[in-house]
């Protein structure tokens, strides 16, 4: 066999605060790839509990891709955290029901944002928050304790809160390559293959057979 498991539910041997996460999720509305883990030693096979405000009657999902490192206390705000913020009072009123009920807000008047979409090969630091409907592309790096409010591009480093563009992890031009290439689309046996490229920062080496 080539490298771990993925299928593995169990903390890893010798990293006990880590746990693929793919078949640790019962919601159907949370989307894990192959090989991402959730790094917390206090239990790392509950990560759906970082997974905020997410009803099933608005049925938004949180998909995040292959071979992302999640580390301990990362929250993901859902849509159901949103409340309707066009009239005077933001209160949901309707959630108390006697009487209240009637101010439950129409389809659509809640402010909705999508599912949050998180790429393949992304790195989010401790404590870092992501909000509803973001989209993370491949490669990036969320700093701890970055509060996500918007779009991060591919191979990009963001920090703060709100959360800013640090800097480009590499070129354009090596940017392309690698989301054409999209190695963790490959087989286990061809990643094991070409480990030291992928854990290189040399494009020659990881494209050449």
């Amino acid at each position: 066999m080539y490298g771990p498991d993925p299928a593995d539910t169990h903390p890893m041997q010798g990293f006990p605060q880590v746990c693929f996460i793919k078949n640790t999720v019962t919601n159907p509305n949370i989307i894990i790839g192959d090989f991402t883990y959730y790094d917390d030693p206090e239990d790392s096979q509950n990560f759906e509990r970082n997974v905020l405000y997410h009803f099933p009657f608005i049925g938004d999902k949180l998909i995040i891709g292959k071979f992302c490192a999640i580390a301990k206390g990362v929250q993901f705000i859902m849509n159901g955290a949103n409340h309707k913020i066009d009239g005077f009072s933001t209160f949901p009123f309707y959630i108390f029901g006697n009487g209240w009920e009637k101010s439950m807000p129409q389809p659509g008047e809640l402010p909705y944002k999508g599912d949050t979409v998180i790429g393949n090969d992304v790195w989010i630091g401790y404590q870092a928050m992501i909000m509803p409907g973001v989209k993370i592309g491949n490669g990036a790096i969320i700093s701890t304790r970055s509060v996500v409010t918007s779009d991060v591009p591919p191979y990009t480093v963001v920090g703060g809160n709100p959360a800013r563009v640090i800097k480009k992890r590499f070129t354009d031009d090596i940017i392309l390559a690698l989301e054409k290439l999209a190695w963790w689309d490959w087989p286990v046996e061809q990643i094991t293959r070409k480990l030291t490229a992928i854990t290189s920062a040399n494009i020659k080496a990881l494209l050449d057979e």
